[in-house]
C-alpha cells in the first residue's frame, strides 16, 4: 500500500516538472518571436521571476495532478486561475526590477503559455486515464453498506463506469447478502480480517448514520490500519448538488452549494457571452440565413420561420423561432417529429439533420428569451405532462433554455417516445444547472458543432 501511494506521488511530481518545462518552452518561444536585441524580456531576471511565480502558483493551486476524477471544463477553469494568479505574482515581482516590458510581449507569452499548458494538461489526463485503465497506479478500495439500491451500490456503479479513475473495488461488505455480486465479501464483522489480509487504500462507508456503533467500529478499523475513510451520505440518491462543509465548534454542518448561475457575476458573464456571440451571428446572418430561407420557400408553401410557444425561464412561455422544416399543419404544437414523419420536406429533413433549422434561435438569445447553452425548451403541452410524471422536471427551468445543451451533446436529443428518455434528459439538464461554469459552455458548443459536422442519428 505504501509503495503504491509513493508511486502516485512520483507521477504527480513528474507532471509538475513537465508543467515547468512547458513554462520554459513558452518563454523560449516568446523570446524567439520577439526582438531579443532590444527586449528586456530576454534575460535571466525575467526568466527567474517567471519560474518563481509559477512555483508559488503550484504551491497554492496544486490540486489538478492529485485528483483522479477531473473533467475537461474544470481543467480549463483551473487553468484560468493559474494564469490570473501567475500574472499577478509576476507583475508584482517585476515592479521590484528596473525592467520595462511591453504589454504585447507579456500578452504573447501568456497566450503561448496558456495554450501550451491547456494542451499538456488535457493530454496528460487522457494518458493517465489510459495508464490506469491498464491496471497501473490504482487504489484498492472497499465499500461498506448500501447494497442492492443504496448509496454504496450507486457509488460502485459510478466508479465502474470509467476504469480510468483508477479504483479497484476489491470488497463489498453488507450485513444483508448481495446476490450476484462478485465483490461481495460478507458482513461488516468480517471487514477487519479482510483488511489485514489485503492491502487496502481507502474505505467508503455507506451505512446509515443511525447505526452509530457499527459506524464507529468501521472508523476505528480504518484508523488502526492507517486507511483513508470516506462517508457516503444516504441522501445522495435524492440530492445531486455539491455541498459545502462548515463547522460550529466540533460539529460539522453541510449546506447545499447554491447554483452557480444564482451568482450575479456568473449571470453577467453568461449573458455577456450570449450577446457577443448572438450579435456576431446575426450580423453575419444574411450570408447563411438567405440561402436557407430560399430553400424553405422552394420546398413548400408557407412562412420561412416556424414559431412555437415553448416553456422558458421560470416557466414563462415565449415564441421560439426555427426555420420551417415541415409542411404547414395543425399538429405542430402537439405532435413531436418522428424519423419518417410525412410532414417533413426533403429540404426540411436536411436542415434538421444538420441543426441549421435552429439558427433563428440566436434571435431569441439576443432578445434574452434563451441562452446559447442550456436545457432545450419544450412545448408547453410537454411541460404540463412531464412535470406531473418526472421528479425535478421544473428544476430545468431555473435557468434560461438553450439552443444546445448538456443532454443534447450526450446523445439525448430528438423524440422522447419513451418516458426514460425524457427522465435522462431532465437528469442531465439538472446536472448542468447545478454544475455550470463558463468552460463547460465552451465544451458544449464545441461538441455541438462537432456532432453537427459528424451527423447525429437522433437528429430528426
Amino acid at each position: 500500500m505504501k509503495g503504491k501511494r509513493q508511486y502516485g506521488q512520483f507521477i504527480r511530481w513528474i507532471f509538475i516538472a513537465i508543467d515547468f518545462v512547458v513554462l520554459n518552452v513558452s518563454y523560449i518561444a516568446t523570446c524567439l518571436l520577439t526582438d531579443i536585441q532590444h527586449q528586456p524580456f530576454y534575460g535571466k531576471p525575467v526568466w527567474l521571476m517567471l519560474n518563481l511565480s509559477f512555483l508559488a502558483v503550484v504551491f497554492v493551486l496544486s490540486t489538478l495532478h492529485d485528483k483522479r476524477v477531473v473533467y475537461i471544463d474544470r481543467v480549463l477553469m483551473l487553468l484560468l486561475k493559474y494564469m490570473l494568479l501567475h500574472v499577478v505574482i509576476f507583475l508584482m515581482l517585476l515592479s521590484f526590477v528596473d525592467e520595462v516590458i511591453s504589454w504585447k510581449t507579456i500578452a504573447l507569452f501568456y497566450t503561448i503559455f496558456a495554450l501550451s499548458l491547456a494542451t499538456w494538461w488535457i493530454v496528460s489526463r487522457k494518458l493517465l486515464k489510459w495508464y490506469r485503465s491498464k491496471g497501473f497506479n490504482y487504489k484498492k478500495i472497499v465499500i461498506i453498506g448500501g447494497g442492492t439500491s443504496g448509496a454504496g451500490m450507486r457509488l460502485m456503479q459510478q466508479l465502474k463506469e470509467d476504469e480510468g479513475y483508477g479504483y479497484h473495488i476489491v470488497g463489498f461488505f453488507d450485513d444483508e447478502p448481495v446476490k450476484d455480486l462478485n465483490a461481495y465479501r460478507g458482513g461488516v464483522n468480517e471487514l477487519e480480517s479482510f483488511i489485514e489480509k489485503n492491502s487496502i487504500d481507502e474505505i467508503y462507508c455507506a451505512i446509515p448514520e443511525n447505526e452509530r456503533q457499527e459506524l464507529q467500529h468501521i472508523i476505528n478499523v480504518a484508523e488502526r490500519n492507517a486507511i483513508d475513510f470516506y462517508y457516503v451520505p444516504q441522501f445522495s440518491k435524492y440530492i445531486s448538488r455539491r455541498f459545502e462543509i462548515e463547522t460550529f465548534g466540533a460539529v460539522p454542518v453541510m449546506s447545499i452549494h447554491p447554483h452557480p448561475l444564482q451568482n450575479p457575476l456568473n449571470k453577467a458573464i453568461k449573458r455577456g457571452f450570449d450577446l457577443l456571440v448572438s450579435s456576431f451571428v446575426l450580423l453575419c446572418s444574411p450570408i447563411v440565413f438567405l440561402p436557407i430561407a430560399i430553400g424553405v420557400k422552394l420546398s413548400s408553401p408557407g412562412p420561412v420561420f416556424f414559431r412555437q410557444e415553448r416553456t422558458g425561464y421560470r416557466g414563462k412561455s415565449f415564441q421560439c423561432l426555427k426555420f420551417r422544416s415541415m409542411r404547414v399543419n395543425d399538429k405542430s404544437d402537439t405532435l413531436q417529429a418522428t424519423k419518417d414523419d410525412p410532414r417533413k420536406t426533403k429540404f426540411g429533413n436536411f436542415i434538421r439533420k444538420t441543426s441549421l433549422d435552429e439558427l433563428p434561435q440566436f434571435i431569441n438569445v439576443f432578445k434574452g428569451d434563451m441562452s446559447i447553452v442550456g436545457p432545450r425548451p419544450h412545448m408547453v403541452q410537454q411541460t404540463h405532462e412531464y412535470s406531473e410524471l418526472i421528479d425535478k422536471y421544473m428544476l430545468r427551468h431555473t435557468i434560461k433554455p438553450g439552443i444546445t445543451g448538456w443532454a443534447q451533446v450526450n446523445g439525448f436529443r430528438g423524440p422522447t417516445d419513451e418516458l426514460w428518455k425524457m427522465e435522462k434528459r431532465v437528469e442531465l439538464d439538472v446536472w448542468y444547472t447545478e454544475n455550470w461554469n463558463f468552460m463547460l459552455d465552451i465544451k458544449i458548443m464545441f461538441l455541438t458543432v462537432f456532432n453537427a459536422i459528424r451527423g447525429e442519428k437522433n437528429a430528426l
